[in-house]
């Protein structure tokens, strides 16, 4: 069974900072992209970080670049995100996702989905 866990979410004060971390398991993801996502509360999904097969090509959503980074360890079929510089408007479920390709996940079509794990921003 294909699984993608998170952890690493929390609550954390407006400036501070989390690291999530999704692992996988039932399959290597090796040869997929795959991205970090976000949803809050009355608001669609969005795309927040994506990282190619290879881990040397990043795409971040406009509101988070400068502040999170995105990695991944295909020897451990991990990835994670970085996230600095937290602001309130952070605040949503984030879930971890792997995808066919960059152009997929980048549009929000992953094929594989975490459950998600909750990040609250503080003012």
């Amino acid at each position: 069974q294909v699984q993608l866990v998170e952890s690493g979410g929390g609550l954390v004060q407006a400036g501070g900072s989390l690291r999530l971390s999704c692992a996988a398991s039932g399959r290597t993801f090796s040869n997929n992209a795959m991205g970090w996502f976000r949803q809050a509360p009355g608001k669609e999904r969005e795309f927040v970080a994506v990282v190619d097969w290879s881990g040397d090509r990043r795409y971040y959503a406009d509101s988070v670049k400068g502040r999170f980074t995105i990695s991944r360890d295909n020897a451990k079929n991990t990835v994670s995100l970085q996230m600095n510089s937290l602001k309130p408007e952070d605040t949503a479920v984030y879930y971890c996702s792997a995808g066919l390709s960059v152009p997929l996940l980048l549009t929000v079509n992953g094929d594989y989905w975490g459950q998600g794990t909750q990040v609250t921003v503080s003012s």
